[in-house]
């Protein structure tokens, strides 16, 4: 992994299988020395448990916009002051709502609210990823400045190969260190 200053890092996780893989992604981020504030959809409770993240980040998980640690609203407080933000895995309804401007749970409400710059690592089924609505959506959001990292081709939880396998959590880390190394390049 490329050495890069700690940076305050949202990472939020959407509700899909490869939510498992966004524990190791939050510990290898902070392992690396970033300061990582979890965000989960309720779907992504789904599928992971928010103490396991809490203990990985070693910050409370936020899941609710109205949630009384942040008197501001949770998306105004976690928007402030990041140098990221992550939202792996972006399964196909995240991705909709981002790209529509959809603001119903925190995690939309939070990227409307972001400035910094935005990465996303799809995770679905290869059908739902070759639908001509979600490859709208992808390129409605790079239009938007977002970085797209994967999907990656492979074995998929719906038992077949395809593309829409997230990519592993070391690749979208060394693009997370990429991507900051050229901001401080241009700097």
């Amino acid at each position: 992994m490329t050495q890069t200053p700690a940076k305050r890092i949202l990472l939020g996780i959407a509700g899909g299988i490869a939510a498992y893989k966004a524990a190791d992604l939050c510990s290898k981020l902070a392992q690396a020395g970033h300061h990582v504030q979890v965000v989960m959809t309720a779907g992504a409770s789904e599928f992971i448990g928010e103490t396991t993240l809490a203990a990985l980040s070693g910050r409370p998980v936020a899941t609710k916009s109205f949630d009384p640690r942040y008197p501001l609203g949770a998306h105004i407080e976690l928007a402030v002051d990041l140098d990221a933000m992550v939202i792996a895995p972006a399964t196909a309804s995240v991705l909709a709502r981002l790209a529509n401007g959809q603001a119903d749970d925190l995690l939309s409400t939070l990227y409307l609210q972001n400035t910094a710059p935005v990465l996303l690592a799809p995770a679905m089924s290869d059908p739902m990823w070759s639908q001509p609505a979600v490859q709208r959506n992808i390129e409605t959001l790079r239009n938007d400045g977002c970085r797209i990292i994967g999907p990656e081709k492979g074995w998929l939880s719906c038992r077949v190969q395809g593309v829409g396998r997230m990519s592993e959590p070391t690749k979208i880390v060394d693009e997370i260190h990429t991507f900051f190394s050229a901001i401080t390049k241009r700097s």
